[in-house]
């Protein structure tokens, strides 16, 4: 704000000098007393200003999970490898044990690193949330904000007293995993569809209003059932149809249709989890994933085009027409799946946007009729 207001400089308690000199353009004075301050601004005892660099505060190269470490599961790995190159959203399910946990907590080891724009906007949050960790003065990796499904509708969103950002805001930039999904309350899961589909929540209270940030990446996993077993070939379902379509109501069809991909994860046979074979580390699947985002920035911050999206997750309807071309073959595909109703406008949007990551990825200007078909291969259990 100081340097929107362009203001020269500064004058902060030592304990918050550092955080505020990572701005650029502002000369930060750090003091510890009032006198400091005064004799500092009456010139009898000048104070140098901090000067600190960003990368002095670039994350390291240490991820709490590797991809290599998880046996199988390919078609889970590249379903990862797409939401972490387009910033999708992605549900899992399948029985429980399978690795759907392991999975989501591998996904920050995909992620690109952090710019300084987003360094400083998570940042922000933490401090004004008092989570800023002591002795650090930036946020430099991704959040990974995991709530237990126990969570309330104000600690997902925000709210209290006074009033403080949620998960989803803690999550900014970063991923939100919600494992159990159907788990969660009905009202918190549908508290979730206005700030998936905006990017900002705007919490209402008597007295305060506040808007807060949170693009975030949502990354959701459930169960079959409630014993998890159903259409287990291996293991007998005891759950009573009454008690499957109670735990399947929970998620409606207007929250399912802002997922972008739905897959499912299968258990590992013994020989698959016993396996000496090298398994395909995070390293590669990140250096193709920063190429596809390298490719997004170009497409979105050309030098006639300014605004705020990021990534392909966030296009709107005028960007999605812009930049989703298909040939004519794609489109009869699409258009015989959306008439038939099994594909709703927002999930039409959705497909072309999943496909466009896909083609960059495979560092194509055009999506092609391989890249569509995978698209819509990911939502196989809405079509």
């Amino acid at each position: 704000m100081a340097r929107e207001k362009r203001q020269v400089e500064l004058i902060l308690p030592k304990e918050n000098a550092c955080e505020a000199a990572l701005v650029k353009g502002l000369k930060v004075i750090g003091v510890e007393t009032l006198k400091e301050a005064i004799n500092h601004l009456e010139g009898r005892k000048k104070i140098s200003p901090l000067d600190i660099a960003f990368n002095d505060f670039l994350q390291t190269s240490e991820y709490a999970v590797d991809l290599s470490w998880i046996k199988g599961q390919e078609y889970a790995k590249r379903a990862l490898e797409i939401v972490a190159a387009g910033g999708h959203h992605l549900l899992m399910t399948g029985p429980p044990g399978t690795g759907k946990t392991l999975l989501a907590k591998a996904l920050p080891s995909l992620l690109p690193p952090l710019d300084f724009k987003e360094a400083l906007e998570i940042t922000k949050i933490y401090s004004v949330a008092g989570q800023l960790p002591k002795e650090e003065f930036l946020i430099n990796s991704r959040p990974f904000r995991s709530p237990h499904h126990t969570a309330s509708e104000a600690a997902l969103v925000g709210g209290g007293n006074p009033l403080r950002p949620g998960e989803i805001t803690m999550a900014h930039r970063g991923v939100l995993f919600l494992d159990e999904f159907p788990e969660f309350h009905r009202n918190v899961l549908e508290s979730l569809r206005q700030p998936l589909e905006e990017g900002h929540i705007t919490v209402l209270r008597t007295r305060q209003t506040l808007t807060f940030p949170c693009r975030f990446t949502l990354i959701a996993a459930a169960n079959p059932c409630p014993c998890g077993n159903l259409n287990n070939p291996e293991k007998e379902c005891k759950c009573l149809p009454s008690q499957v379509a109670k735990y399947r109501r929970k998620l409606s069809g207007p929250l399912l249709d802002r997922f972008d991909l739905f897959i499912e994860v299968p258990q590992v046979k013994y020989e698959k989890l016993t396996s000496q074979n090298k398994e395909n580390d995070s390293a590669e699947a990140r250096a193709r994933v920063i190429k596809a985002r390298k490719r997004q920035k170009e497409r979105f911050f050309s030098p006639k085009k300014t605004g705020e999206v990021f990534i392909n997750a966030e296009m709107n309807i005028h960007q999605i027409k812009e930049y989703c071309h298909i040939d004519s073959q794609s489109n009869e595909l699409l258009r015989n799946i959306v008439n038939s109703g099994k594909l709703s406008a927002r999930g039409y949007h959705r497909i072309l946007k999943v496909a466009r990551t896909i083609a960059d990825l495979d560092e194509s200007e055009k999506i092609s009729y391989s890249h569509l078909s995978e698209a819509l291969m990911y939502r196989i259990k809405e079509i």
